[in-house]
């Protein structure tokens, strides 16, 4: 089943740390990629991350931001986005999606499924 469900957003100042929550099912965490992405107001979409679950450890296969790491909880079937020393420019909606691997992944996000997102607002 491909479907998620982000939380854990939020507004904080500049330099603070939030924890986000991308919520799915155990097969999905088991056998697919988790991806994280964000979108500023008026800007891009930009990657984040794509990882895996291998032995119940997460696995990198691409990280672009190294003050945001990845982890899980595998009993709340759950990867967490931990960011921290959050700057101005990290506001936006915050999303997690998945695919079948990492092979090319931000150039695939377009066959993706997308949810409500997060909202994290860094300010003042």
């Amino acid at each position: 089943q491909v479907q998620l469900v982000e939380s854990g957003g939020g507004e904080v100042p500049p330099g603070g740390s939030l924890r986000l929550s991308c919520t799915t099912s155990r097969f999905v965490l088991d056998n697919r990629a988790i991806v994280w992405v964000r979108q500023a107001p008026g800007k891009e979409r930009e990657g984040l991350s794509c990882a895996y679950i291998m032995q119940g450890e997460v696995k990198y296969e691409d990280r672009k931001n190294s003050r945001f790491t990845v982890s899980r909880d595998g009993a709340k079937n759950t990867m967490y986005l931990q960011m921290n020393n959050l700057k101005r420019e990290d506001t936006g909606i915050y999303y997690c999606t998945t695919l079948p691997d990492c092979g090319n992944w931000f150039a695939r996000l377009s066959g993706a499924l997308w949810g409500q997102g997060t909202q994290v607002t860094v300010s003042p």
